[in-house]
């Protein structure tokens, strides 16, 4: 697979035919049991569940809502959409009503596919007096047609000529599919990703690792979201095996049961990671404790290239023996790299995991690049720990007098899913796309991200989270007068809170607690708890990403003349921040952090 010229997505089932053929393509855990799925029953079921699309009615265009889990029915259902023409519209089993109303209506969706009864029952609640026309589950779901009943009359009914019509008249510049991202407005944008994006950035990643057909992927990161569906795409181009966790809980389990060698993560899964081992490493006496620590100190050291001397690299092979050969154990012990990507990875957690001979792959991209725009790969010269790597083959970028990164190439969206005023907005007349991040290229050829021109930002955990929306609904609460959501590359979003004092004050006057000052009062533990409680309110109505688990309690307004805000009361985010640091790190750093 070399050109991309009319490829489309479901041509890499055909490309699969030509390579040697497999008896676990695709498997997954069922009543505790590896079910899996050879390469011929992989593309059958594919094209059975295509002729059923057609059988009843389903015609090209529509769009077709997926909520589910990591499972191979995920990638049944994706396919079967690109080879009919349909339109696979992915979305967070935790997404909001709000949203989940919005996604519906916005993408006018007209059939669902969904992976549990508590899926269904929301969708079934928000799809009331909608475009929807019928609810398809996974599993058995009382009342509901399942996958497998679809793909028996497919089997039964096989409509080839009418499919092979299809699939030729679908040129890969065509939609694909529909992924929606949070936007400033408070509603999700679709993000148009064509057959070209995805097949474009296939091909610019193909030589990322050095993947061989026997070669096994481990996927838990959600494959509604572009990241892990691009890499899934890519494993089935180059003949590998996909095996889906069990669920984030049993990875551990998983990864000595699948033995994978490569798998993509967020730097959060990484940071519990390495949390497990030195908490492991804790526990030991001795000269094992002795030797633990000794490789974890010189892991944190590490420098590429042998930048440390004979002695430094010398003492590491000692350690790699002793050690972390350990570490590589516990990953299944067959791994060449593991990605990392959604958001900035801690540059000591790479530098101790390199140095255990666990390559750290960090990449850079976003929804709308398909999505990879850079990355660190394989080979030791295209390493640079602390970027996310070269740009990709097919990608050009270049920098704003900002210094904001913009994008061009095959990748780029087609734009956002009836917003051509937003698509204008990211996309300039030249078509490039402006992506908001600041950055810079580092001995002309590793790109660095320095900075956010956007306010949007996500946890290490990969998740977009959108503060002004959130700060808004905990500014409508009568103890809040203001409110700071923080959390960049962190594990959990938490918020700095200005109480409303004058309310508190008759707050505390009525409930005989007493009232000094501002100073004062925010340490008092009752007053703690009842902003707490209407943060909880507005948790309700955020997905489960967005919640805020923590929050300190500042004394002093935030002031246009501290210059905390602008001349628009807009929050000076830095400022901020950099005003507050004991309140910051006594939500993240403290012994009591989560």
């Amino acid at each position: 697979m070399d050109s991309i010229e009319n490829f489309r997505l479901f041509d890499f089932l055909h490309h699969l035919k030509k390579l040697p053929a497999k008896s676990d393509t695709l498997a997954a855990k069922e009543n505790g049991v590896w079910r899996k799925y050879s390469t011929d029953e992989y593309i059958d079921t594919v094209n059975a569940l295509s002729y059923a699309f057609l059988d009843i009615g389903i015609q090209r265009g529509d769009k077709i809502g997926l909520i589910s889990n990591n499972r191979p029915e995920w990638n049944f259902i994706d396919y079967a959409c690109s080879q009919t023409g349909t339109i696979n519209t992915p979305l967070y089993p935790t997404i909001s009503e709000h949203d989940l109303k919005h996604v519906i209506g916005d993408a006018d969706i007209k059939y669902f596919f969904v992976a549990n009864e508590e899926i269904y029952e929301r969708v079934k609640s928000c799809a009331a007096n909608s475009s929807v026309i019928e609810i398809f589950s996974i599993p058995k779901i009382k009342g509901l047609r399942n996958i497998q009943e679809l793909i028996a009359i497919g089997k039964k009914n096989p409509q080839v000529e009418k499919l092979e019509a299809i699939k030729k008249s679908i040129k890969n510049s065509d939609l694909a599919t529909l992924i929606y991202t949070s936007g400033t407005t408070g509603n999700p944008k679709g993000v148009m990703l064509s057959h070209n994006n995805f097949v474009s950035n296939v091909l610019a990643c193909k030589d990322l690792c050095p993947f061989e057909s026997d070669w096994r992927a481990l996927s838990f990161l959600p494959l509604n979201h572009v990241y892990e569906r691009m890499l899934s795409y890519l494993y089935i181009s180059r003949g590998m095996s996909v095996y889906y966790a069990e669920s984030l809980e049993k990875i551990g389990e998983n990864l000595k049961e699948v033995k994978p060698h490569i798998f993509v993560t967020v730097p959060r899964l990484l940071e519990k990671v390495y949390e497990k081992i030195v908490a492991t490493g804790t526990q030991l006496e001795g000269i094992k404790r002795v030797f633990f620590f000794w490789a974890l100190k010189l892991g944190l050291k590490y420098e590429q290239h042998g930048a440390n001397g004979w002695w430094y690299e010398f003492q590491l092979k000692i350690v790699n023996k002793l050690v972390f050969s350990k570490w590589r154990e516990a990953l299944g012990g067959n791994i060449v790299a593991i990605v990392s990507g959604g958001s900035a990875l801690q540059i000591p957690l790479a530098r101790v995991f390199h140095a255990a001979r666990i390559k750290i792959l960090e990449g850079y991209g976003l929804t709308e690049t398909s999505p990879v725009v850079a990355v660190n790969n394989y080979a030791d010269e295209n390493i640079m720990i602390g970027t996310v790597g070269p740009i990709v083959s097919n990608v050009q970028v270049k920098f704003s007098d900002e210094g904001e990164i913009c994008v061009k190439g095959p990748n780029v969206m087609m734009g956002y899913y009836n917003r051509p005023d937003l698509t204008a907005e990211v996309i300039d007349s030249d078509g490039w796309f402006h992506t908001g991040d600041i950055g810079t290229l580092v001995d002309n050829k590793f790109l660095k991200i320095t900075d956010r021109k956007k306010e949007m930002f996500k946890t290490s955990g990969g998740k977009y989270i959108t503060p002004q929306i959130t700060e808004n609904k905990l500014k409508g609460s009568r103890f809040i007068e203001q409110a700071m959501v923080i959390g960049e590359n962190e594990k959990f979003p938490a918020a700095f809170v200005v109480p409303a004092f004058a309310f508190i004050k008759t707050w505390c006057e009525k409930h005989n607690i007493p009232y000094t000052n501002s100073f004062d009062i925010i340490k008092n533990e009752q007053v703690r708890a009842r902003v707490m409680k209407e943060v909880e309110i507005v948790n309700k109505d955020l997905s489960q990403h967005e919640r805020i688990k923590k929050i300190e309690l500042l004394s002093d307004e935030w002031t246009i003349e501290k210059g905390e805000m602008t001349p628009k009361l807009s929050l000076k985010r830095k400022i901020i921040l950099n005003g507050n640091k004991d309140a910051y790190d006594k939500i993240y750093r403290s012994e009591n952090a989560l």
